[in-house]
Order: structure tokens, then C-alpha cells, then sequence
């Protein structure tokens, strides 16, 4: 299976990404903000919703990153604890005054990472590992942001 790289230049490539990345699971030592760089960046074990019909259910370990990260500010995410894990929902995007905004990494659990970009420049890549799920993600209602479905 090919590996999968995107790029997002703006909110609708962003919304491609955060499709393909809900219900990724990470811990929270895997989260890295980069001020000099004006980089976040998060390795994750993403479900792939793209494995074939009738074939056992697959997580493949996947790299994301922001250039031109203004900020980060974090609500329920602890740097303290780095083995917390957190599954991302969505990535969502709020324009400021373009061509900046803010894109907010929304878990489950009411955790969220909000980055104040100067635009959106961001790029997600498959990094090689596949391996069988135990399971296929399921959802309550209430787990979803409004603006992910």
C-alpha cells in the first residue's frame, strides 16, 4: 500500500487532513512546539479509513506538522505527564484576518490544542509502520465538535 502525504494551503486541504487523521491516537510526549522554528508537529498512530473492505482493521504511524505557528496554548493537555494518551476527533480551522487563523486540534475528552497561525502551512505523512487494529473507532454523538461533521 502507497504511503500517504498531504499538504494543506488552506481550510478546505485542512479539513482533508483532519479527515484522515480522526481517530489518531498519540500521547502527549509525541507533541513538540518549535518557537524558533514557528513549527508544531505531533507523530500519531492514525486508523486507516481507507483499508479495504473485508480487511482486518489497520493503524499506520503518521507524522503532522504547522510551519508558521504563531502560538500554542493547550486546554486538558498535560506536558507533565507524557504518556497521556489523547485520540484526535478533528483538526478545525478559524480565519482570522487572512490570510492567518487558528487551527484547533480537538480530542476526545475535551482536550485541545488551539495553534495561532500566520497562515495555514501544514503537511501530514504516512512514516512507514502498518499494523492491525484491534478494532474499528466508534463514536457517541457527543464526542464530535460541531464543526467536524
Amino acid at each position: 500500500m502507497e504511503l500517504l502525504k498531504l499538504a494543506a494551503l488552506d481550510a478546505d486541504d485542512l479539513a482533508v487532513i483532519s479527515t484522515h487523521l480522526q481517530d489518531a491516537v498519540l500521547r502527549t510526549g509525541d507533541l513538540a512546539y518549535l518557537p524558533r522554528e514557528r513549527r508544531f508537529a505531533l507523530v500519531a498512530r492514525r486508523f486507516d479509513w481507507e483499508c479495504p473492505d473485508g480487511a482486518p482493521p489497520r493503524r499506520r504511524l503518521t507524522g503532522l506538522h504547522f510551519d508558521r505557528v504563531l502560538s500554542v496554548r493547550c486546554r486538558n493537555v498535560s506536558r507533565d505527564a507524557p504518556d497521556t494518551p489523547l485520540e484526535l476527533l478533528a483538526v478545525t480551522f478559524e480565519p482570522g484576518e487572512a490570510p492567518s487563523g487558528i487551527a484547533t486540534l480537538v480530542f476526545a475528552g475535551g482536550a485541545a490544542i488551539r495553534l495561532e497561525l500566520e497562515c495555514i502551512e501544514a503537511a501530514m505523512k504516512d512514516l512507514g509502520p502498518v499494523w492491525q487494529a484491534d478494532s474499528t473507532p466508534r463514536h457517541a454523538a457527543r464526542d464530535m465538535p460541531l464543526d467536524a461533521a
